[in-house]
């Protein structure tokens, strides 16, 4: 392949999405240079545009008090409805089948709150083994909270190698040999560490082939790769939105609920008066009516503050289009694949699949010297203005984001790691 510096930027040259680049704030080095930012897969950056949204609610605030509920462009009374419809799209959703609110993990209890109903001999949650630490914690508290113990309701699908992929198949055969002790299939849509993405569809079906229920965490996987939700046939799915969605730190999640289950009344669930029905949530009565929505799982109304970053920033994916976005990324994370293979094979080991199917815009590297040699350059690279990110035991995560990267930054990236073998001699 062409590893020259001249060709990334003709690759540069020819993305028609590259304008969109100058919508972030891209972090600088002490010399004033911009950073290779490749971490939007832990938090996505600012949008410029972000500062005139967040003044224009101080702004709402200031001038109408309690009126700004009802006054000013995005009235506050109905402002997640602002973000359904672009929210919906981007996950592959149907519009009343997805509200935003809460955090992730909040939004995964409530969730496990309806549709983890264990039963007899159908009482465990099937998750992959190592997931993130938020998911086991949470389902291992919903476990306790029925009164069973983790150390038997608490199923974890290992790799069956050496590896870190977990074939869609190994979910299947175990669902079909074992599916009778499970309530609750609880997936990733790209995994964390790996970032491996899943057959959302073909999970979904064979859990439900079983006779469990199945809801995906999808932190890695909104704004990364393209979701339909809906025709998986899951029962429920939440995400952040301060990755890929570019938010800000703790920003308000994502959670989407399958139209099949939105009008139904015999759910268990937790009660708020947001979930109310509009028509009756300030009647003052005592009796809850549930929205005939997502919005039916909302506990309070939405923090204005932390919602106008949210709407920033699906107003840039529904302008940047997210086919367009996958386009760039698949095209964009093969060729930092393939510098990396060209350029590092001898140095990095990639963990994450290489069919494109298979994986987001994350690269999981290895650092074939060993754990110990693999800080020491994710250190390297910190000090370099590279910033990536490490995740225990031993792996350093790339992100080439679409809306913000550029070819020339893998380009860099391989460099900085080609000069570590200089400021690390003996270890890389």
């Amino acid at each position: 392949m062409n590893t020259s510096l001249e060709y990334a930027r003709q690759l540069d040259r020819r993305d028609p999405l590259s304008a969109y680049r100058d919508e972030f704030w891209i972090p600088r080095n002490a010399d004033g240079s911009e950073q290779l930012y490749f971490c939007g897969n832990s938090l996505g950056l600012q949008p410029k545009r972000l500062q005139s949204a967040m003044l224009e609610e101080l702004k709402s605030w200031q001038d109408f008090g309690v009126e700004g509920h009802f006054k000013g462009s995005h009235p506050w009374m109905r402002y997640h409805e602002f973000l359904r419809e672009p929210m919906a799209e981007l996950v592959g959703a149907k519009p009343h089948e997805v509200v935003t609110m809460n955090s992730l993990t909040v939004n995964l209890h409530l969730m496990m709150v309806s549709f983890y109903r264990p039963e007899a001999e159908r009482n465990c949650i099937l998750i992959e083994q190592q997931p993130f630490p938020s998911d086991r914690y949470a389902v291992e508290s919903q476990i306790r909270m029925h009164g069973l113990d983790p150390a038997e309701c608490l199923l974890e699908l290992a790799t069956g190698g050496e590896g870190r992929i977990i074939d869609e198949s190994a979910v299947e055969d175990y669902l079909a040999e074992h599916g009778q002790r499970v309530a609750l299939v609880l997936w990733p849509g790209v995994h964390y560490a790996s970032g491996q993405s899943f057959d959302l569809k073909r999970i979904a079906t064979a859990a439900r082939r079983a006779g469990a229920n199945v809801g995906f965490d999808l932190a890695h996987a909104a704004g990364n790769v393209l979701l339909e939700l809906h025709d998986s046939g899951a029962d429920f799915a939440a995400w952040c939105t301060y990755k890929y969605l570019n938010a800000g730190a703790g920003a308000v999640a994502g959670c989407f609920v399958h139209e099949r289950h939105c009008a139904r009344t015999d759910l268990a669930r937790l009660h708020g008066w947001w979930g109310n029905d509009p028509d009756s949530r300030f009647k003052m009565g005592p009796e809850f009516i549930p929205a005939k929505s997502a919005d039916a799982w909302q506990l309070s109304n939405p923090p204005i503050l932390a919602m106008a970053p949210v709407r920033v920033s699906l107003e840039l994916f529904q302008q940047a289009g997210m086919s367009a976005l996958r386009s760039k990324s698949v095209t964009m994370t093969a060729y930092f694949e393939q510098l990396i293979r060209s350029e590092l094979d001898e140095t990095l080991e990639i963990i994450t699949p290489a069919d494109p199917d298979r994986r987001g815009c994350q690269l999981s590297l290895r650092v074939r010297a060993g754990r110990d040699t693999g800080r020491a350059l994710f250190k390297h690279l910190e000090k370099s203005g590279t910033i990536s990110d490490w995740r225990e035991p031993d792996v350093i995560r790339v992100a080439p984001v679409p809306l913000y990267n550029r070819f020339e930054d893998c380009w860099r990236f391989v460099e900085q790691v080609k000069n570590s073998h200089t400021a690390l001699p003996g270890e890389v």
